[in-house]
């Protein structure tokens, strides 16, 4: 007789968050509880990612397979690529014993996230593979509520820019549209405060870093900032 294939399991891709553990999905939340592996980001200094620790929260870890992924800060390619390979045969090792795999991300699985890459490697090398990614509240729709700004109404059009050493580029993010999130504007802070100031747009932009977390701190006059040193995960919203 012969060997029944078994199925494969399913990797979600799932969103839990910018920080405050109470902003995840009662999807999130049952999928977490439902199934067998949970994998993470796990940072190689010790420190826990804010996905991991939201999860602990909500399932028993001992009771789990955690899976912890490790995704190396650095431009080699060969690096780079090896590593990717390596987490994905440590997600597909899982998902090919029928196993469903749960990886969180902060924010929204779609915006941003490892997991975009992730899924496409996953899917190139195992193409039988299924996955599905759960929506995520991510740092910019956070940032809007903390700071009360609406990021767009009516025909208004609002941007989503990762913050470069590009000055033409960010002064014509910030002509073109009614509102504009710079995402980890950290390391170009000052540089933004000058171009705000040269457009006369100082008063209409505010700061925030880790969002909505127990380590969250909000700056309404950007002024103040003028030489700052700030977290990574540090954001501004301008709203003309």
């Amino acid at each position: 007789m012969g060997t029944v294939a078994t199925e494969t399991g399913t990797l979600y891709g799932v969103g839990v968050g910018p920080g405050d553990p109470e902003l995840i999905t009662v999807k999130a939340f049952r999928l977490m509880q439902t199934s067998p592996v949970i994998a993470y980001p796990n940072k190689r200094k010790g420190a826990k990612s804010y996905a991991l620790e939201i999860v602990e929260l909500y399932v028993d870890a001992a009771e789990k397979k955690m899976l912890g992924l490790v995704f190396p800060m650095t431009r080699d390619e060969d690096v780079l690529q090896a590593s990717w390979r390596k987490t994905v045969d440590s997600v597909w090792a899982h998902l090919a014993q029928g196993e469903d795999v749960v990886f969180v991300t902060e924010g929204d699985p779609m915006l941003y996230s490892t997991f975009i890459h992730m899924s496409r490697l996953v899917k190139s090398l195992h193409p039988e593979a299924k996955v599905i990614s759960v929506p995520g509240i991510s740092s910019v729709n956070a940032a809007a509520n903390t700071l009360g700004i609406p990021l767009a109404d009516g025909d208004e059009v609002v941007a989503i820019v990762p913050a470069q050493d590009d000055r033409q580029g960010m002064r014509d993010a910030l002509l073109r549209h009614d509102c504009v999130v710079f995402l980890k504007v950290a390391k170009v802070l000052d540089t933004m405060i000058e171009l705000l100031d040269e457009l006369g747009l100082t008063d209409k932009a505010m700061v925030c870093t880790k969002v909505t977390s127990s380590n969250e701190r909000v700056w309404h006059d950007v002024r103040d900032l003028k030489g700052a040193q700030l977290n990574y995960l540090t954001l501004m919203v301008v709203r003309k």
